[in-house]
């Protein structure tokens, strides 16, 4: 129905994830109504990012123009203890609760023998590297919560067991104002392996 640069716009953003056609059509024609500047300085701030951002040598976060991440970059971290994600946006979450001050390690991704994703795709060899290197007392284990982010942390968990840390996963289980009616057995399960003694 279209063609020329609109077609080709809207196939573009029909690649993003989580926009599918009509998400794609509204975009390209929300974007050909905004002035030329609005439209340019949305161009201008992708080719921006591709330009100026990369990973971070250390731990494999976003990275601004430089080797290392503003979290590596910080020296009041705590450089003996890492929080391994699969991902930087979960560094993010992690942040928002400020209760973490050491370091990060981002294995970008989880295994997934189905999808071809093994542990040679993972910064697993980093992560083993790291420990001796920087003389890495715990690792928290900050996988996601699913099939794959367990096998992960299980797999990291046999890997770095022996070298004589502390490993540690985090705690899973209800969420703070939900209803034990509502919570699937694994969660409920996982609740009551997580339990802690309670101070009177």
């Amino acid at each position: 129905m279209y063609t020329g640069p609109l077609r080709a716009l809207i196939d573009e953003l029909g690649r993003l994830p989580g926009v599918g056609p009509k998400s794609a059509q509204r975009i390209a024609f929300f974007l050909l109504k905004v002035p030329n500047e609005d439209a340019l300085r949305l161009a201008d701030a992708i080719v921006a990012v591709k330009e100026r951002t990369t990973l971070c040598e250390r731990c494999f976060n976003v990275a601004e123009g430089g080797e290392l991440c503003a979290v590596c970059s910080d020296e009041r971290r705590d450089p003996t203890m890492v929080c391994v994600v699969e991902d930087p946006r979960d560094i993010v979450a992690v942040e928002r609760t400020r209760q973490f001050s050491g370091r990060y390690h981002v294995l970008q991704g989880a295994l997934n023998p189905l999808e071809g994703v093994g542990p040679e795709q993972l910064r697993v060899g980093e992560l083993l590297a790291r420990v001796e290197a920087e003389g890495i007392t715990e690792v928290i284990l900050c996988t996601n919560p699913n099939l794959e982010g367990e096998a992960t942390a299980m797999y990291l968990a046999r890997l770095l067991g022996p070298l004589g840390l502390k490993v540690t996963r985090l705690a899973s289980g209800l969420p703070v104002g939900g209803d034990l009616e509502y919570a699937d057995e694994l969660t409920l399960g996982r609740a009551l392996e997580g339990r802690r003694v309670l101070e009177g």
